[in-house]
């Protein structure tokens, strides 16, 4: 892709990296923090893009955020963090996001200041309901600073901006971290999380998108898109062979995929 320029950054982002000229970036490889790492660098900020590798994350996001940081020629560190050491994460209590982005921030924050950062920032956007996230609360509580927020710059727009700035995450579906996917109060395993990241893994390859695989009293409990509904009816021996191995027993919702809540979006703009 060309070099990033600063005409692809709307005026109240750039004034912000004019009063910002080094930052460390909580990254994903999402399109949120994707298109704030893009714009930073297209503003001549000294920026680091730092991702946080564990349990909770699939494979395929490290592997989209090396890919962008490639692409954009940016610094990216990869840090290991094992979030289920914490026994007020892997409980999963009803406010396990907060504490789980205390944990994560609070380490990217330690390792930004080492390397030198006097800011972190994530790809919160405005379009994020700060009422219906209760990781935003160890945010503030951290200082940690949403460039695209305060700018008044929702996802849409944010979509429009990457796509014009070449971004190849421009219409990556949001996706939330795996432990969304289990009820809270049922304690979370690695072994958990790994079997629900193959299950999501084998709906790819049968070419569904922008679904979740759910826990359901032992169950996975597939939840699509409407249209997607009928592919599945289609397809429902090769799910069964896929994921039956996984599970006591492999459910199909009849119900449309609700709309992101905060549950649906535990990376809150990383």
């Amino acid at each position: 892709m060309s070099a990033p320029h600063p005409l692809s950054v709307p005026p109240a982002l750039r004034s912000f990296f004019e009063e910002h000229p080094a930052a460390a970036i909580a990254f994903s490889g999402g399109a949120d923090s994707a298109y704030l790492l893009y714009a930073a660098i297209a503003c001549g900020c000294r920026v680091r893009a730092y991702y946080l590798h564990g349990p909770f994350q699939p494979a395929f996001e490290l592997a989209d955020a090396r890919r962008l940081a490639q692409e954009l020629s940016a610094d990216l560190s990869v840090l290991d963090l094992d979030l289920l050491a914490n026994p007020k994460i892997a409980s999963n209590p009803p406010d396990r996001c907060y504490h789980c982005k205390r944990a994560l921030f609070s380490a990217l924050l330690e390792a930004a200041h080492a390397d030198g950062f006097p800011v972190l920032l994530d790809g919160t956007n405005a379009s994020d309901d700060p009422t219906d996230r209760p990781g935003i609360r160890a945010l503030r509580e951290l200082s940690v600073l949403s460039p695209l927020a305060l700018s008044g710059i929702g996802k849409a727009e944010l979509r429009a901006l990457s796509r014009q700035a070449g971004l190849f995450t421009w219409n990556k579906p949001a996706y939330a971290c795996l432990a969304t996917r289990v009820p809270a109060g049922d304690p979370l395993t690695a072994s958990l999380l790994r079997q629900i990241e193959q299950s999501e893994e084998a709906l790819f390859s049968l070419g569904f998108s922008d679904f979740r695989v759910r826990v359901f009293g032992g169950a996975a409990r597939i939840q699509l898109p409407a249209a997607q509904l009928p592919a599945a009816l289609q397809k429902r021996r090769e799910i069964l062979d896929l994921l039956s191995p996984h599970w006591r027993a492999v459910l199909l919702d009849l119900q449309e995929r609700p709309a992101v809540s905060y549950e649906e979006n535990g990376s809150i703009g990383i």
